[in-house]
């Protein structure tokens, strides 16, 4: 009970600006309630005092009870709608808090998961929480209003009464059981989930790996294995479901066998008349059967209620997975100077990626890296953008220690373009404009004239509205990267980082991207990771790599005059 009231006190803070249609629904319940307690006892007390003005007796109270259905239909339209408002506004902002607060957690807790996780969690289980407020209110509604049918059965027969009572006491604690019960397989069964629908996620976005590697079979046999993993949770979610309803069907056959004996010996012994026993039978469906099965799914809706909670708030809250975390130092508009100081980093612990590296970058320089795959370069622009936190050292941007600074000062004066960027299934406008909310037509052009995609753009029918699929499936490897460089362009920070992403671009386009890079010289610090050493002869400096450690750095000249490993990558254009 603790638990669910601090949950409830959780999710209200989602829907407290809807706080005016939650009351609206609360005054119709308890209206609704009192109607349906009234009905009953009226016509319990009808029953009890019956006179010989019989007629006029139940036309009285059948136009009052008519009265209380019509105001009833009323209510409950009333409440239906002021819930929906209810339900909808605090799914919606928890579902937001949720995505928000996913973007926070640490990359490293991030990798550890399947995309199911997060998918699962801010759109179910976030469905779940809300549905405590209608479904949940629904319930409690109908078990309150059959409270009118105790007092009725009361007023009738009190043995009666008793009877029902320590029936209905029998049958909880049964469905208290089986919701526990069904608690268990339900947690398996979410988990279960959220693994087959991010395998699933994989399968839409690496369709075409999966068709080119010939992994049909193979991918296909993964997903049916989980898929019957998944099936036999639900088949287990069910059975139990079905085997402990069974059971309380079963126990309320029994009940309905021992009530009429009852009644046949209260009859017998003129405790009663037939036709009030033909009443007080009846009054087994609401409380025996409404009744339970309100208090059965409302048991069972707590716990799911619950358990939905409890994965929401791992992500909301520190329970599940780590938050980034940054300084308080704030920079508007950085130099561009930046400084590894004895910087160790692992992705895995006993496998340094980085070990003891330092070098410096002064502002407007033009940096190249090179190595072999795995020697850290990537793993350095990731460690600069604090997308990973470091084990030992220090970095430095402007002479400030990254930990000491914002999110901001961070990631809005540093651009990454990756070898494989992530264009979103939005327009090529839209996709601009995620960096730069009031980007003018101007300014758009103008960044697509510098990445070399104007005249492309212009060439599709819809031009910069074209939807471009989820990843940008409908552009080339080349295209998709060159928007990526736009996009980097409108951002307009201090510090670009070009990780490899000339690598998919021919060599015509190369060459007016190569042209581009070069204007923007000394007017920006630019960091570039490049296979082809022909893209990166004009750096300033360029770093050689290996096994996390900088082996030597110079101009293109000076290691083509003084390194041979050098001189012999440049020859082959190859590195390994």
């Amino acid at each position: 009970m603790k638990e669910t009231i601090k949950n409830l006190k959780k999710v209200y803070k989602f829907g407290r600006e809807f706080k005016k249609s939650l009351i609206i629904c609360i005054i119709t319940s308890v209206i609704f309630i009192a109607l349906n307690i009234i009905a009953p006892i009226l016509w319990a007390r009808q029953i009890v005092y019956l006179t010989d003005n019989l007629f006029n007796q139940l036309l009285l109270v059948s136009l009052i009870i008519f009265f209380i259905e019509v105001t009833a239909i009323m209510n409950r339209l009333i409440l239906r709608r002021n819930t929906q408002v209810f339900f909808r506004g605090t799914t919606k902002n928890i579902q937001i808090a949720t995505a928000k607060e996913m973007l926070k957690i640490e990359l490293s807790d991030i990798d550890k998961k399947s995309s199911g996780t997060f998918i699962q969690r801010i759109s179910n289980d976030a469905d779940e929480m809300s549905r405590i407020f209608t479904r949940g209110m629904g319930f409690i509604t109908n078990i309150l209003t059959d409270i009118g049918i105790f007092a009725a059965i009361f007023i009738i027969n009190k043995i009666v009464f008793l009877f029902y009572l320590i029936c209905s006491i029998f049958l909880i604690t049964m469905y208290i059981i089986k919701s526990k019960k069904i608690n268990e397989k339900d947690k398996i069964y979410r988990k279960q989930k959220e693994k087959t629908t991010g395998l699933i996620g994989e399968l839409v976005r690496g369709i075409r790996d999966i068709k080119m590697l010939n992994a049909k079979d193979s991918f296909v046999n993964e997903i049916e294995n989980n898929i019957d993993s998944l099936t036999k949770s639900i088949f287990n979610l069910r059975n139990t479901d079905m085997n402990y309803s069974s059971i309380n069907d079963t126990i309320s056959s029994l009940i309905d066998f021992s009530l009429i004996c009852l009644l046949v010996f209260l009859i017998k012994n003129s405790t009663i008349i037939i036709a009030t026993a033909i009443i007080l039978y009846n009054y087994r469906q609401r409380v025996l059967k409404n009744l339970m099965g309100a208090i059965d799914e409302l048991l069972i809706e707590v716990k799911s209620f619950n358990l939905s909670c409890s994965r929401v708030f791992s992500i909301l809250g520190n329970n599940e997975f780590q938050k980034e975390i940054f300084g308080t130092k704030h920079i508007d508009k950085i130099k561009g100077n930046f400084e590894f100081k004895n910087v160790s980093f692992s992705y895995q612990k006993g496998k340094k990626v980085l070990n003891n590296l330092t070098f410096k970058i002064n502002e407007n320089e033009t940096v190249a890296f090179i190595g072999k795959s795995g020697a850290g370069k990537t793993t350095i622009f990731s460690l600069l953008c604090k997308l990973y936190d470091i084990e030992e050292g220090e970095i430095l941007l402007d002479n400030n220690n990254i930990k000491d600074l914002d999110e901001y000062s961070i990631r809005n004066n540093i651009t990454i373009i990756s070898q494989n960027p992530y264009i979103f299934n939005l327009s090529i406008r839209d996709n601009l404009k995620l960096v730069k909310d009031n980007l003018t037509e101007k300014e758009m052009i103008k960044a697509c004239k510098l990445a070399c995609l104007d005249e492309f753009i212009n060439n599709l029918p819809q031009k910069y509205d074209t939807i471009v699929g989820e990843g940008g499936v409908t552009l080339s490897g080349g295209q998709r990267q060159r928007l990526a460089i736009a996009r980097a362009f409108v951002q307009n920070t201090k510090i670009i980082l070009f990780d490899e992403a000339t690598s998919a671009l021919d060599n015509e386009t190369q060459k007016y991207i190569q042209k581009a890079i070069n204007n923007m010289k000394e007017k920006y610090t630019i960091l570039i990771i490049a296979h082809r050493l022909s893209t990166i002869v004009n750096s300033d400096r360029i770093l050689m790599l290996e096994n996390g450690k900088i082996i030597d750095e110079g101009t293109h000249k000076d290691l083509l005059k003084n390194n041979k490993k050098y001189k012999k990558l440049y020859e082959t254009e190859i590195i390994e």
